[in-house]
């Protein structure tokens, strides 16, 4: 199934704008954690948990979600070339593992300043900038798939090379 050329533009058009302003988000998310660990700053990790319910988990849904449209109304499709299928299994397991730690976020938001900085919550905030930079890396190899298309079509897609 394809669309018309203005309805794939404007899909491609949309799923570019939620990717990068993902990819920002992640990056200022990537920063107030980094902060967060290395500087007691008041007020860090309730921005983290704002960052992540305004702007990570909606853009994370929409890049998804836009991404999986646009793709199947276009002639690459969503199941024909491994770049493709490989970039949506990227995409989807980043945000379940986003979605796992926004419980962890929001715990952080809501601990007083001094609790924070116990032993206890190190592996919590150090887990914070692991976890922001294994998904701004992941974000950063969807980019370059997005960009270099490697050849190669899955099983799907040689059988339906004619159409």
């Amino acid at each position: 199934m394809t669309a018309g050329a203005s309805l794939r533009r404007l899909l491609l058009t949309l799923h570019i704008a939620s990717s990068v302003g993902l990819l920002g988000a992640v990056a200022a998310f990537l920063l107030l954690a980094a902060i967060g660990v290395a500087a007691a700053k008041p007020g860090i990790y309730l921005a983290m948990n704002l960052i992540t319910v305004y702007l990570i988990v909606p853009l994370a849904w929409a890049s998804l979600l836009i991404g999986m449209l646009q793709s199947s109304v276009s002639p690459w499709g969503l199941t024909r070339h491994y770049w493709v299928v490989i970039k949506l299994g990227l995409t989807a397991t980043a945000l379940v593992v986003l979605l796992l730690q926004t419980e962890t976020i929001e715990l952080l938001s809501d601990l007083p300043m001094a609790t924070l900085l116990t032993p206890d919550w190190t592996s919590a905030r150090s887990s914070m900038v692991l976890h922001a930079g294994g998904g701004l890396l992941v974000l950063l190899l969807a980019t370059v798939l997005s960009v270099y298309k490697p050849r190669g079509l899955t099983p799907y897609g040689w059988n339906r090379r004619g159409d």
